[in-house]
C-alpha cells in the first residue's frame, strides 16, 4: 500500500478545516495528525517551518511539504 498524504493540523484551526474539506471534496486519501495531541508531530512541523508551528502543514508521500496551501495551490500540487 502506498503512503498517504499527511496533514498536520489541529481541531481549532480554520485553515486546517478548509484544507481537509478540499481534500475530502476531491476524494483525496490522506491521514490527519493532530499536533496538539502528538508532540513528535508538533516538532516535525516546527522543523519543516523554520522553528514555527504553522498549520496546516501537508507532507506528500515523497517527503515534499507544503505549508497552508491555498485551494488553487492544492489543485496544482494534486494535479486536479
Amino acid at each position: 500500500m502506498a503512503d498517504k498524504i499527511k496533514v498536520y493540523s489541529a481541531q481549532w484551526c480554520p485553515h486546517c478545516r478548509r484544507l481537509k474539506s478540499f481534500l475530502d471534496e476531491n476524494k483525496v486519501d490522506y491521514d490527519t495528525v493532530n499536533v496538539d495531541e502528538d508532540k513528535e508531530a508538533s516538532k516535525l512541523v516546527e522543523s519543516i517551518n523554520n522553528g514555527m508551528r504553522i498549520i496546516p502543514t501537508m507532507v506528500m508521500p515523497d517527503g515534499k511539504s507544503y505549508t497552508n496551501p491555498s485551494n488553487d495551490e492544492l489543485k496544482k500540487i494534486l494535479e486536479l
